[in-house]
C-alpha cells in the first residue's frame, strides 16, 4: 500500500511483561472489535468499528481502581467469543475490611451480533469473607475514520458533541463534515452508582461463594436495557449463523493428526469469520482490522482457494463484484467501464472524497482475475446458469482487457494511475517500493506485471471455453487472443540467463529485471512451456526465495530485499499457495507437500491462525517465524492459503462439467498419514475421498459415492 494509505497503527500491543501481543478480533457483517488481551479499548489501532467508523475507541476496566490480573484470554474456536478470565489485586478497605488479591474471579465474555457488541462481566467470590468489589469503565467514542486509526492524517473532521446521559446508559454523537450525524450507545444493565460522559462506576456486594453478572452493550442504536435474555438469545443466534458459515462445502479430516485438524478447523473458522453474507451472496471480506470490506482481488483469490470444497464463496464473490462494476470512466476512482472493483469502503473521509476507497478501481488484475474465477467456477460446478446471468459481465470486463487495461496497444495489459490519490503500484504487490529494475530504479508507466499477464491468459482461455459451451461466436477469437498473450509473455518477460521471468515491464518496454514469486502466479495460471516452468520452479525452491517458512515475495540478493518489508522479502501465505499450487500444475508435488508442511509449522507458532504475512529471516533451528507487526489477523486468502495448498499436495481436480473428479500423484505432508474429504459435491452427486500413506506412496479411496461421479486416478 502507498505510503500515504499505509498502514502506520500496529495491530499489537505491549503486555505487562513486555512482550509484543496480538490484538483479539470478532466481526460479524460490517461490524468487527479489537482490543488487548484483557479486553480493554485504549484507543490505538483498537476499538469497535461499524462501516469503517469506530464508534467505541476507549473501553477500560479497573476493578478496586486497578486493572485486574490477567490469567488468561482469546477467542474460542469458533471466533464467537472473546473470554479473558483475570482475578483482583488486594482491594482498598471497604468498611474497615480489604480483600486480598486473588479471591475474585473476574470473567469478561463478548460477542459481536447484528451491528452490536454485547458483553458479561460475571464476578465470582471465592474467598472466606464477602467482598465489596469497586468496578468502573472509563469509555469514549471518538468516530474516527477507520484510514485515521490506520494512520492517514486529516486537517478537519466535524463536530464532537458532548455525551450524554441518563440512569444507565450514555450516548455520544459526532456530526461529520459530510453533514451526516453518527452516534454510538453504551447501556449497562445496572445502573452505575456515578455516571458520566466519560466513566461509569458500580460498587458490587459479593457474598463468598456467590457472584454476580453485569450485562453491557454498545452499538449505533439505542434498545432496551441489556440483560440476561438479551444475551443467551443473541449469543445463540451468533453461534448458529457462524456454525452455517462454517459448515458449508466439503469438509477435510485427519483423524491420527490432531495439530493438523487444528490448523484446518482454525482457517475454516476465519474463512467463516471474515465472511459475510450479502444480498448476493456469501463474501470473504479481506481482513481484520485495517480492510475488514470487501475487496475484489482478495475476495476472488479467497473463493478460488477454497473452490475444490465451497463453491458458494466463488458464487457470492462474482454475483457481488459484477453488481459493482464499473460504467463510466472516472480518474478518481480509477474507473473505466467494464473494470472490476478494487475496495469498498463506507467511512466518512470516503464519502467526502478525502481518499478515493468508497467505491475504487485501481486494481489492475480484478478484472482478469473476475473472468478467470468464472471460468473456474464454472468447471467446478458445471453452474452454467450463473454464468448465463452474469455473461453481459464477463463480455464488458473483457472489453475493459482490451479496451483500457492495454492502454499503448502492445497487447499487454498494463496500469498508471489516473489520478495522485490513487494507488502508484496496482497489483497484489502494491506498496510503492514493491516494482523496480534490477538496479532498485523504479519504472515508468504503463507498467505490465507479470504475473497479470498470466491472469488475462486465464481469463482469455475462461472466455473461450465459456463462449463455446454458450454458443457466443467471438468465442475462437477468444481463444486466439489467449495463445497472442502467451506468446508475449514468452517473448518479452522470459530472461534466458536467469531462467525466470521479469516481474515487469516498464512503459518503455524495458524488463524490470528483479527476481520476485510473481512467476509462481504465472505458473498458476498454465502460461509458462514446461521447460520454462520446471527452471521458475527449480528456483522458487533454491535459498534465494524458500525461507522454510515458505517462499519470499523477493529473491535474496536483489536490490531492495529486505526480509522485514511488506512486499520485498517477507512471506505472504497467500503468495506461497498460488505459487506451490502452480508448481503442482507441472508436476511438482513433493515438493510442494514440504512447502505445505513448512506452511503449517509456521501457523503452529501463530496458535494455528496465518497472519497476512511474516517476516521473510531464514529459518533457524529451535525458533519460530518472525511476525510482521502490523499484519492483518485473521486475513482471508491468508486462512485459504491452507486449502489450496492441500488440493496442490493431493493433485485434486474437479471437473462437474464433466462429471469427473481426477487425483494425480496425491502426496500427503509429513505427519499426516491419513485424510478424509466428505461430502464433496460434483454437480447433483457427492463423493468421500480418502487419501491413506501405504509405504512411499498414498492411495485414494472413493467412498459413499451419491449420483453419477467419476473417480479418476493418475500416476
Amino acid at each position: 500500500m502507498d505510503d500515504s494509505y499505509s498502514v502506520q497503527s500496529t495491530a499489537a500491543e505491549v503486555s505487562d511483561t513486555g512482550t509484543l501481543e496480538t490484538l483479539q478480533a470478532l466481526k460479524d457483517g460490517d461490524t468487527f472489535l479489537v482490543a488487548d488481551g484483557w479486553g480493554d479499548l485504549k484507543g490505538g489501532a483498537d476499538g469497535l468499528f461499524d462501516k469503517d467508523t469506530r464508534l467505541l475507541s476507549r473501553f477500560v476496566m479497573t476493578a478496586g481502581m486497578a486493572r485486574p490480573s490477567r490469567l488468561s484470554s482469546g477467542v474460542s474456536r469458533d471466533n464467537v467469543f472473546f473470554t479473558a478470565h483475570s482475578t483482583n489485586r488486594p482491594l482498598p478497605p471497604m468498611g474497615g475490611r480489604s480483600a486480598p488479591a486473588g479471591v475474585l474471579h473476574i470473567e469478561r465474555r463478548r460477542f459481536l451480533w447484528d451491528r452490536r457488541m454485547f458483553e458479561r462481566i460475571r464476578m465470582s467470590n471465592h474467598g472466606v469473607e464477602d467482598v465489596l468489589l469497586p468496578l468502573a469503565f472509563d469509555f469514549g467514542a471518538d468516530f474516527a475514520d477507520i484510514f485515521q486509526v490506520r494512520g492517514t492524517l486529516r486537517e478537519k473532521r466535524g463536530t464532537q458533541r458532548a455525551p450524554t446521559h441518563d440512569g444507565r446508559r450514555v450516548v455520544f454523537s459526532y456530526v461529520g463534515l459530510d453533514d451526516v450525524e453518527r452516534s454510538s450507545v453504551l447501556s449497562f444493565s445496572e445502573p452505575p452508582a456515578r455516571l458520566s460522559g466519560a466513566r461509569a462506576e458500580f460498587m458490587f456486594s459479593l457474598p463468598t461463594g456467590k457472584g454476580v453478572d453485569l450485562y453491557i452493550e454498545c452499538g449505533a442504536e439505542a434498545c432496551i436495557a441489556p440483560d440476561a435474555g438479551r444475551w443467551r438469545l443473541h449469543a445463540l443466534q451468533a453461534r448458529l449463523s457462524m456454525r452455517r458459515r462454517r459448515r458449508r462445502g466439503a469438509s477435510l479430516r485427519g483423524p491420527r493428526s490432531p495439530l493438523f485438524n487444528a490448523w484446518l478447523d482454525q482457517s475454516r473458522a476465519d474463512i467463516a469469520l471474515l465472511t459475510t453474507d450479502l444480498p448476493t451472496g456469501p463474501y470473504p471480506y479481506a481482513g481484520t482490522p485495517w480492510f475488514s470490506t470487501p475487496f475484489g482481488r482478495d475476495g476472488i483469490l479467497s473463493a478460488w482457494q477454497m473452490l475444490w470444497l465451497d463453491p458458494s464463496l466463488a458464487r457470492g464473490v462474482l454475483a457481488y463484484l459484477a453488481s459493482r462494476q464499473a460504467t463510466e470512466v472516472s480518474a478518481f476512482r480509477d474507473s473505466a467501464p467494464g473494470k472490476i472493483m478494487h475496495e469498498t469502503r463506507g467511512g466518512e473521509m470516503s464519502a467526502l472524497h478525502e481518499v478515493p476507497f468508497g467505491l475504487y478501481y485501481g486494481g489492475v488484475d480484478t478484472t482478469c482475475l473476475f473472468v478467470a474465477l468464472a471460468g473456474a467456477y464454472a468447471r467446478r460446478t458445471g453452474d452454467l446458469e450463473l454464468v448465463r446471468a452474469l455473461w453481459p459481465n464477463l463480455v464488458a470486463a473483457t472489453e475493459w482487457m482490451r479496451d483500457y487495461g492495454d492502454s499503448n496497444g502492445d497487447g499487454l495489459i498494463d496500469y498508471a494511475r489516473a489520478a495522485e490519490t490513487g494507488l502508484s503500484n496496482q497489483g497484489w504487490k502494491d506498496s510503492e517500493d514493491s516494482i523496480f529494475h534490477r538496479d532498485g530504479r523504479f519504472p515508468k508507466g504503463p507498467i505490465a506485471l507479470l504475473e497479470v499477464q498470466g491472469y488475462a491468459y486465464a481469463a482469455w482461455l475462461a472466455m473461450a471455453d465459456l463462449g463455446a459451451r454458450l454458443g457466443d461466436a467471438r468465442a475462437p477469437a477468444w481463444g486466439e487472443q489467449a495463445e497472442a498473450v502467451r506468446l508475449l509473455v514468452e517473448d518479452r518477460f522470459w530472461m534466458e540467463e536467469e531462467g525466470f521471468y521479469a516481474i515487469a515491464l516498464d512503459g518503455d518496454g524495458e524488463q524490470c529485471r528483479s527476481i520476485g514469486s510473481n512467476a509462481g502466479h504465472l505458473l498458476f495460471t498454465g502460461l509458462p512451456s514446461r521447460d520454462r516452468a520446471a527452471r521458475v520452479t527449480q528456483r522458487l525452491l533454491s535459498s534465494e526465495f524458500r525461507s522454510g517458512w515458505g517462499l519470499r515475495t523477493l529473491a535474496k540478493g536483489q536490490a531492495r530485499f529486505n526480509p522485514m518489508s511488506y512486499h520485498n522479502g517477507s512471506v505472504w501465505p497467500h503468495d506461497t499457495s498460488l505459487g506451490a499450487a502452480g508448481m503442482a500444475r507441472y508436476g511438482e508435488r513433493s515438493a510442494v507437500s514440504g512447502i505445505l508442511g513448512e506452511i503449517y509449522t509456521a501457523a503452529s507458532h501463530f496458535h494455528m491462525r496465518l497472519p497476512e504475512l511474516f517476516c521473510g529471516f531464514e529459518r533457524e533451528p529451535g525458533e519460530g517465524p518472525i511476525a510482521y507487526p502490523v499484519a492483518c489477523l485473521p486475513q482471508a486468502w491468508a486462512a485459504g492459503s491452507a486449502f489450496l495448498m492441500l488440493q496442490a499436495s493431493l493433485g485434486v481436480d474437479v471437473n462437474a462439467l464433466e462429471g469427473v473428479v481426477t487425483v494425480t500423484n496425491p502426496t500427503l505432508p509429513m505427519g499426516v498419514d491419513r485424510l478424509t474429504v466428505s461430502d464433496l459435491h460434483v454437480g447433483s452427486a457427492s463423493v468421500d475421498l480418502i487419501f491413506e500413506r501405504i509405504g512411499e506412496g498414498t492411495v485414494i479411496m472413493p467412498r459413499s459415492k451419491i449420483g453419477d461421479v467419476r473417480v479418476t486416478t493418475i500416476r
